[in-house]
């Protein structure tokens, strides 16, 4: 059984990633349950996504509690400082390290962590932090950080690199396919 929740701010493809991740473990017989909750996603706000996928038992919540993310998969550094309550003593957190400011900070009701990275590393055992816009937008386009990041969580799944590039044909627009393929490798390969 796999837990896994996914965190970003609305626009950032916390939606696309799930979807993939759904489909490949469905593809692979796995029981799957997504449950996607929005906060004012359309406006830059908080989305959590919560994937539940086992190949042995029958699965009835979609929702993962705190303390049993076995991945915590945080595509902005202030979600995953959020996200981690989330996580087990012995879970992973990947964390894309780019900065979006929420409205509060945008219109100076409060500041932003300037500490983020450094409490999520404090209160994790297993922290993988990564530029995934960066490398994105080596790929073409900064909109494809949610599969660099995939390619890193690709890692701690039971599946083939051959079954990742299958779902990913299968849910990304035809004409983004092949910088999606990339991103999806720079992630895998780090």
């Amino acid at each position: 059984m796999f837990n896994i929740v996914i965190v970003g701010v609305g626009g950032q493809g916390t939606l696309l990633a799930s979807k993939i991740l759904g489909q490949l473990a469905l593809e692979n017989d796995y029981d799957v349950r997504v449950s996607e909750v929005h906060g004012m996603s359309q406006r830059g706000g908080s989305v959590v996504t919560y994937v539940r996928m086992s190949n042995d038992e029958k699965l009835y919540s979609t929702l993962v509690e705190q303390g049993q993310a076995d991945v915590v998969l945080a595509f902005e550094n202030l979600e995953a400082l959020r996200a981690l309550p989330y996580l087990k003593k012995d879970g992973t957190i990947i964390v894309n390290t780019q900065e979006i400011l929420p409205m509060p900070v945008i219109v100076g009701a409060t500041k932003y962590p300037e500490d983020c990275i450094d409490r999520v590393k404090a209160g994790a055992n297993k922290v993988i932090t990564i530029d995934a816009t960066k490398i994105a937008t080596e790929c073409g386009t900064q909109k494809a950080a949610n599969i660099v990041l995939l390619g890193v969580l690709a890692k701690t799944l039971p599946f083939t690199h051959e079954q990742w590039m299958d779902a990913i044909e299968k849910n990304v627009k035809p004409k983004f396919i092949e910088i999606n393929k990339a991103a999806f490798d720079r992630g895998y390969n780090l």
